[in-house]
């Protein structure tokens, strides 16, 4: 047997040992030489998470201040599925799920590690801070708790349909909340982090902040209290006509400030998504329909300026009057009645309406209208303020204007009504109406909103001798008797309109807008109500179910205002008119 030469077998074996730890060299090169810096990165990747942070949204209150929406302290549960036990995920998924009523199966997917390899999951967000601390008291690996911010609405539905809502994903999603959002809501921050295999935080790791910046308050011009009663009159009034809806508005002619802005069916928003979507908007100024009575007011400061008319000038008003191939009617059938335009506007006749707008011309009429605020959105600023309708003289066709002249063919919102009222009341100035206060820093610091806009409509004579003719239908001898507060002189008109129905495209079978709205003391104008109520099925006359509702938020806000009572009684308004 030939023996191999030893020394040659260990040459061979140190050239082998030789070429391995090249290798080994080799790779050390690459990786702590020339892909070092790919490595670390990719290691540092592996352990940084960005965590986002919710800048505080800014909150909304009322006049005094107290909050109507605000932003409260709370918590986001998040894992890490890598520290999360496989054994305990189940039990964790299914903890989280009862307590919070989210889904189980999508919980314990966010549970499961993916290959993202993602080491921060939020679970559940807006947690109270007590019910955060019964979670993580829990125990369970790779679940903990953070800060985060929480929108709560201390009066629940009230002035819901002005403030709106905040939705899951942190942005306003309807009223002041969405048209505001983006000053509302701040700008948020991030924070990046390095965690361990652990989880816990490398104190010498990667650590950057944007920190986030707040949003702005708002503060409007809505009393608390008035906003409160006017909610609950409306509210009260719709349920025991059987109305479809009602609106209540209130205003301070003087300075084009909202008080009170209500609506019912409502909504909390808190809850919002318990509540029909038709319930979130804000009726006030986004639903449109026929004035009806409430508009004569323009046709008369248009007949009184531009043809000549004065109170007691004299009108002959027959039972029926007929206009090219339409025949008109008032509300209540008559024979020939003998009235002073002080009477007309009173007894609210269609008929004598419409004899005095042929004082004027359809351009005049329409000037006018337009003038008052019609066919433009009220400037007020809150989401879908609606134009209304009023089509241009040149579209106006056959008997248009005679309708138009007693509140049918155009449509208005109830906030544009309630403007043309408060310019009366104002001595013939329109102030563009505002709910806006100013706006409020992180430290609390008041910034007024600009002075509104105002013009002039009519003139201040006109204004006067409109709303002496207004007390008068709030006279035993008008339609609006049941608007009378005792000790206030009260100017306000009634409107009952019919509405028209889809089926038909006519008026027949689509019920009423009821309306009745006014201002007091008349003598010295402080505040406007107006109440709007659609298709109520137990009374119609806006002088029977909207004017009660006026009187009962009218009657509280003077008192709650300290509006002294009137210190002299309506003047007479002659109602008929001598004929021989």
């Amino acid at each position: 047997m030939i023996r191999r030469d030893p020394v040659k077998r260990l040459n061979v074996g140190l050239v082998l040992v030789a070429f391995v730890l090249s290798l080994f060299a080799g790779r050390l090169v690459q990786l702590q030489g020339i892909e070092s810096k790919g490595y670390a990165e990719a290691a540092v990747r592996q352990r940084l998470n960005r965590i986002d942070l919710p800048a505080v949204r800014g909150p909304i209150s009322f006049a005094d201040g107290q909050p109507l929406a605000m932003t409260v302290d709370a918590r986001v549960i998040y894992a890490d599925p890598v520290m999360v036990e496989a054994g305990q995920r189940q039990r964790i998924a299914s903890t989280l799920a009862s307590m919070f009523g989210l889904d189980q199966a999508e919980l314990l997917k966010k549970l499961t590690p993916s290959s993202k390899m993602n080491r921060y999951v939020e679970l559940v967000h807006h947690v109270e801070p007590d019910r955060a601390r019964m979670v993580t008291q829990m125990g369970f690996k790779g679940i903990g708790s953070l800060q985060e911010y929480r929108r709560v609405y201390p009066g629940g539905d009230l002035a819901a349909n002005v403030a709106g809502f905040v939705n899951s994903n942190g942005d306003g999603g309807a009223g002041l909340e969405s048209s505001m959002n983006t000053m509302l809501k701040g700008k948020s921050g991030w924070q990046k982090v390095e965690l361990s295999e652990t989880g816990q935080r490398i104190p010498m790791g990667e650590d950057e902040m944007s920190k986030p910046i707040p949003g702005k308050g708002i503060r409007l011009t809505l009393d608390r209290d008035i906003q409160w009663k006017a909610q609950d009159a409306i509210a009260k009034q719709v349920k025991a006509t059987g109305a479809q809806s009602g609106s209540v508005i209130v205003m301070d002619p003087r300075n084009g400030q909202v008080i009170a802005m209500a609506t019912t069916p409502t909504f909390d928003p808190a809850h919002y998504l318990k509540s029909p979507e038709a319930n979130w908007g804000n009726r006030v100024v986004q639903e449109g329909f026929e004035p009806g009575s409430t508009s004569k007011v323009i046709t008369a400061a248009a007949a009184m300026e531009a043809g000549g008319v004065t109170p007691a000038t004299p009108f002959t008003v027959p039972g029926t009057l007929t206009r090219y191939d339409r025949t008109f009617h008032d509300s209540e059938a008559h024979g020939i009645e003998h009235l002073t335009f002080g009477g007309v506007l009173a007894k609210s006749s269609n008929i004598g309406t419409i004899l005095a707008s042929e004082r004027v011309t359809a351009t005049q009429l329409y000037q006018y209208m337009r003038a008052f605020g019609y066919g433009e959105d009220t400037g007020i600023g809150l989401p879908g303020d609606s134009e209304g309708i009023l089509k241009p003289v040149d579209q106006w066709w056959g008997t248009d204007r005679y309708a138009i002249a007693f509140g049918q063919s155009v449509s208005v919102t109830a906030l544009q009504v309630a403007s043309v009222y408060a310019t009366i009341a104002n001595g013939g100035v329109r102030v563009t109406p505002n709910i806006i206060a100013g706006t409020l820093d992180d430290k609390g610091t008041l910034t007024p909103s600009a002075r509104p806009s105002s013009r002039r409509v009519i003139k201040q004579s006109t204004a006067s001798d409109l709303t002496r003719m207004l007390e008068g239908v709030t006279s035993k001898d008008g339609t609006a008797p049941e608007a009378q507060i005792s000790g206030y002189r009260v100017a306000g008109k009634t409107g009952t309109a019919q509405k028209v129905n889809p089926d038909c495209r006519c008026y027949t079978g689509g019920g009423y807008t009821s309306t009745f709205v006014g201002f007091a003391p008349a003598e010295n104008p402080q505040l406007v109500v107006e109440v709007v109520l659609q298709k109520p099925q137990k009374g119609y006359y806006g002088g029977e179910v909207a004017a009660p509702v006026f009187k009962d938020v009218m009657s509280f806000a003077l008192q709650s205002r300290r509006i002294p009572p009137s210190g002299s009684k309506s003047p007479k308004i002659r109602i008929y008119a001598d004929h021989r």
